[in-house]
């Protein structure tokens, strides 16, 4: 297994995904208030769950304003494109995305991705498809997300 510091290097050619690498994706983000509204504004979420803090305390078991869920999912995504994407000829796929504990405004969250499978392209000899699952955590270390996708890179030789 091997471990790789996200600060080194943008995107991978298919040759240098192992099965079993472990991506510590850097640097973390904390998420804001004006973070998570304008993504509700921008994407027409208007749940008061994400807006509304007097309901957030009143109404819910979370007793404040909970980040929503596409916001994080796209900050984490964000997150392993220098590692996993950045050579990317396209992402094919997003499967088994959860999420499985709340975020709040003021909660820096962080990823991780481990890769569980690479095949080389049946149709094209100079691309590949790397199986990866990513987590992403919190400050508290608590999972608050997982999602397990495909990503088609290219053959280090195809680059050159």
């Amino acid at each position: 297994m091997t471990v790789h510091d996200g600060r080194e290097e943008f995107g991978r050619y298919y040759e240098e995904f192992e099965v079993g690498d472990v991506f510590k994706h850097w640097p973390g983000r904390t998420i804001t208030e004006y973070d998570d509204v304008l993504h509700c504004m921008q994407t027409m979420n208007h749940h008061p769950l994400h807006i509304d803090a007097r309901y957030a305390e009143e109404e819910t078991q979370f007793g404040k304003n909970v980040v929503v869920g596409t916001l994080v999912y796209s900050i984490i995504f964000g997150m392993t494109v220098t590692e996993i994407s950045g050579k990317a000829i396209a992402n094919l796929e997003v499967e088994s995305l959860k999420h499985t504990a709340p975020t709040f405004h003021g909660d820096t969250v962080y990823a991780e991705t481990t890769v569980t499978d690479k095949v080389e392209s049946r149709s094209r000899n100079d691309r590949g498809i790397v199986t990866v699952d990513t987590r992403g955590y919190n400050q508290r270390g608590e999972t608050v997300l997982t999602f397990t996708r495909k990503v088609m890179v290219p053959r280090r030789d195809a680059g050159e």
